[in-house]
């Protein structure tokens, strides 16, 4: 059933006051939503990306890169990227280059630490590139499924309602590739992603005896760290031959303490150790955990991720006030969040113990304004 309410906006229950109307053009929003560490809305820098280094966990991914290397002609590249050099990798090559650069990736690092079987296992790195997104996204069919493309820095990255980010060096930039078959679950996959970035996290500071990192997740696609955001993720899809096309990609603040704080500066001020998080094995350990998460959700659908999901996020009964404009009066109605409804929108319940649902109205870029909420019947 459809509601009438038109305009809504929601916001903290114990907030002083409403945040400010804004009415903008209603646009189709994209299949999933977004953020990249950086800065958002910066202009793309005028410089050209140098290289892009590919290569593989076996012989079979190195062979792939090899080909690739041999036809890279017919890849489609953005037009900030056209004048990128190829290169196959090579582990003398790589030592030379951190010798000058400490901030580059370490691919042999990664490649080293992992041991997914499907994911993450093709690789193309650059140390500056326009989108690692785009670039996935541009070339999903000439690519292995599970291909990641890795950048030390970003000018042009993708967000939500075609917001340009600049990720500087220091941040897990990365996009990949993956397919699906069932589109009613399809929306829910970013919080498959969000999820295995926070337990892929916990992995590393398990193994490495570090102190533990409490990762959030912001509804719907937001990454928080005692209450400031260090990353995000995108995914977005196109439909051939009965299947999704999913390309997915993450931004995560590892090392760099601008504009507001990484992981690497909030773990120093838990322990007097030298802890340093690495972005290469925290990637590594991203896809192992993403590898048995997506199992999970293809075979059984995201209600056997929920429990572990809502451990992680920072809404369960989270008190907000809906607000509607109703014949020149402005009334308010108190919701209580609940959980996720099959479709992946928040489910919520009034003070008259009604559920709703709420729905983003794709106008604001706090998703806690502007919601549109429907009666679950």
């Amino acid at each position: 059933m459809k509601s009438a309410i038109k305009n809504l906006t929601i916001f903290s229950l114990f907030s002083s006051k409403p945040p400010p109307y804004r009415f903008l053009p209603l646009s189709t929003p994209s299949t999933f939503l977004t953020l990249s560490s950086g800065m958002e809305n910066s202009p793309p820098s005028s410089l050209s990306p140098s290289i892009l280094v590919l290569g593989g966990k076996s012989s079979q991914e190195n062979e792939f890169a090899r080909s690739l290397k041999d036809n890279f002609k017919n890849l489609t590249l953005p037009i900030e990227d056209s004048g990128v050099s190829v290169f196959l990798y090579d582990s003398d090559a790589e030592k030379k280059t951190n010798e000058v650069e400490e901030e580059t990736f370490k691919i042999e690092t990664y490649m080293n630490s992992l041991s997914a079987n499907r994911f993450g296992r093709f690789l193309i790195w650059s140390p500056r590139l326009s989108s690692t997104q785009d670039l996935i996204a541009k070339n999903f069919c000439e690519l292995p499924i599970g291909a990641v493309c890795v950048a030390d820095i970003q000018f042009k990255g993708r967000g939500r309602s075609r917001n340009v980010w600049e990720s500087p060096a220091g941040c897990l930039l990365f996009s990949f590739t993956l397919k699906m078959d069932d589109g009613r679950i399809l929306p829910l996959l970013q919080y498959v992603v969000s999820l295995a970035v926070v337990e892929a996290l916990k992995d590393v500071c398990d193994a490495k005896g570090f102190p533990y990192l409490d990762l959030k997740i912001k509804w719907p696609n937001d990454l928080y760290l005692n209450g400031l955001k260090v990353g995000g993720v995108l995914c977005t899809s196109t439909y051939s031959s009965k299947k999704f096309n999913v390309s997915a990609g993450i931004g995560l603040n590892v090392n760099n303490e601008k504009p507001t704080t990484c992981l690497n500066a909030e773990l120093r001020k838990l322990t007097s150790d030298a802890c340093q998080l690495e972005r290469e094995n925290v990637l590594a350990a991203f896809f192992k955990r993403f590898e048995s998460f997506f199992d999970t959700f293809s075979n059984q659908g995201f209600q056997a991720l929920e429990e572990l999901y809502y451990k992680a996020w920072l809404h369960s009964g989270q008190r907000v006030l809906i607000q509607e404009e109703k014949e020149g009066q402005l009334l308010e109605h108190a919701v209580t969040i609940q959980g996720l409804t099959p479709p992946g929108y928040l489910l919520a319940i009034g003070d008259d113990h009604q559920f709703y649902e709420l729905h983003p109205d794709g106008n604001s870029l706090d998703f806690f304004k502007g919601l549109v909420r429907r009666k679950v019947q």
